[in-house]
This record gives structure tokens, sequence and C-alpha cells, in this order.
């Protein structure tokens, strides 16, 4: 029986070859001038018919900033184009142009022969072994990385929804953890108590959600998306803190990743969250979700005179 150490060596071995015989290790594949993520994402386009970018996010796996510039350019050379959703005016969905399927149909055309090619190598025995192999193994790979990006660090719980001591613990990390590092007083610490009391009487409705990390029983670590306050179908980013002990253990990553895909899935057309310049470790987290600074200006809504800024991450 082959032991579990060269049955690893042996797919990792046959993925590398594939990936090199099937073309990935150049800069374009399939006989096009694209890169395999546009080219896959063309095929996913046209498999599915009409779907929105933030569709297109989960099914590739790829950061939402990268996807959107890549549709962006695109549709602008005429392979894909943009349509007002029928569900929801105030939603884009994307479909191919004349040119797109085109496109689609040369690429689905090299790959068929690719593949015909291939098992012909084979008698029907392998054949069907290969094909219920590599679905298998796709099917196991993906939930492998859709795990990874919903479970917490090991010893945190990463819970939904309101929790009784959940306004007074996130005040508290805020009160605390603002007074120490950036001098905020009683003013700071107020008005995200009252925020917090506001936000948590509309839990109930289906555009707001908070989540909170829990270690040993103990709040550690929030972050919320309200829904409701700004309008125009655009989220809030609201409340995000970590404990002092919780930081630089990907505990923050995994709130706002969770944040992210609950905004994904409700379709808003933008999410916007305001802060202020001196939170430098957060900000490169903001930008890794696809959060860029739309402006920046002298302001006291913290009750401290600083530079505060407001960040876009658009569908």
């Amino acid at each position: 029986m082959m032991t579990e150490s060269l049955m690893v060596e042996n797919i990792r071995v046959a993925s590398r070859r594939m990936v090199r015989e099937l073309g990935f290790m150049n800069q374009t594949i399939a006989s096009t001038q694209y890169s395999p993520s546009v080219v896959h994402a063309l095929l996913e386009i046209e498999a599915r018919g009409l779907m929105t970018a933030a569709q297109l996010v989960q099914i590739l796996g790829l950061e939402k900033s990268s996807v959107s510039r890549m549709l962006a350019k695109l549709v602008s050379i005429g392979e894909l184009e943009e349509r007002p959703s029928t569900g929801d005016g105030r939603t884009k969905v994307l479909g191919l142009t004349a040119m797109g399927r085109q496109t689609v149909w040369k690429i689905n055309d090299y790959s068929n022969e690719r593949v015909m090619g291939a098992l012909k190598k084979l008698d029907p025995v392998r054949q069907q072994a290969v094909s219920l192999g590599l679905i298998s193994y796709a099917d196991a790979l993906k939930a492998c990385r859709e795990k990874s990006e919903v479970d917490a660090p090991i010893g945190f719980e990463i819970v939904p929804g309101y929790r009784a001591g959940l306004i007074g613990r996130i005040t508290e990390m805020h009160g605390s953890y603002y007074a120490r590092e950036h001098d905020f007083g009683s003013f700071f610490e107020s008005k995200v108590a009252a925020g917090l009391a506001e936000f948590s009487g509309r839990l109930e409705k289906p555009s707001n959600e908070i989540w909170l990390a829990i270690q040993n029983e103990r709040i550690v670590g929030s972050v919320a998306i309200d829904g409701e306050d700004l309008g125009n179908n655009e989220a809030h980013l609201r409340w995000f803190i970590l404990d002092d002990g919780c930081r630089g253990s990907g505990l923050g990553r995994k709130l706002i990743s969770k944040a992210m895909k609950f905004c994904d899935e409700r379709e808003f057309s933008a999410v916007q969250l305001w802060t202020f310049n001196k939170l430098t470790a957060a900000r490169r987290l903001y930008e890794s979700f696809g959060f860029e600074l739309y402006k920046e200006w002298q302001g006291d809504q913290w009750g401290s005179t600083l530079t505060e800024q407001q960040f876009t991450r658009k569908a």
C-alpha cells in the first residue's frame, strides 16, 4: 500500500507537471492573449450566464480589488458588458458581448482538443478514473480554501449576532485602547457606547450584522456591518477592535473576512469606513480587502482634532 507521504509527493509532482503542460507557467494561456485569471473569468461567466462581480470573487477565490480591475479592463476592450440586474436596478451584472462569446468559443475549442488528445492516450477505465479523481480532488481543495477563509485561529471562536455584555465590552476595548494610544477621552467612549446601543436595536434587520471573537467565553474582538445608516445600498463597517493580547494573531483578518463575505452576498454597492491616519496596521488590513482611501480632512468627530479618513470598497 502506498504511504501517505509518497501519495502526497506523487500528487504534488503530478500537479506541477499539469500546470506546465497546460501552459499556466506562461503569461497567456489557451491560445489567447489573456492571463489564466482572465480566461477563467470569461469561462465562468459563460457557464453561469449573467453574474455580479461579487459572485465572481467568490468563485475565483481572488481579492475583490484584483477582480474589479480585471473586469473593468474586459468591459473597456469589449469582451464583457454591464447591465442593471432585473431583480435590483442598483446592482450591475456582467455578461459576454458578441466578442466575448467568440473568445470563449476559441478557448473551449482549444481546451477540448487538448483534453481529448490526452484522453486518447488512456484506456477507458483510466479515462473514467481521471475524470472522477480530478473532480473529487478539485472539490476537496475548494473545501479546504473555504474552511481556511472562515475559521478563527486556534483558541478563538467567531460568532454572529448579539451576546449579553456586547455593548459594554466593545466599548471597554475601544475606550482602553484609544485612551492609551491616542489620548481619546470620555467623549469618544460615550459615542461608541451610544452608537452600539442604537445599532443593537436594529440587529434583527437582514442588512445588519455583528461578529464577535470569543476566547474562553470572553469577547476579545468585534466588527459590524450597518446596512441601513448610509442609505444608497451602501454598507458601513463599524466597531472593528481587538483586545490587546489578540493583535497579530490573524483574528482581525478573519473578522473582516466575515464582514466582507456578508457584504458581497447581500450585494451592497459599496462599503464605507471612517478612521484616522495614525492606524497604520488597520489601514494595511483594510487595503488588503480592496478598500481605497477616498478622502481625508482635519476633523474632531472623535473628540480630538486629527486627520480623519474615509475608505471605500466598491462592488
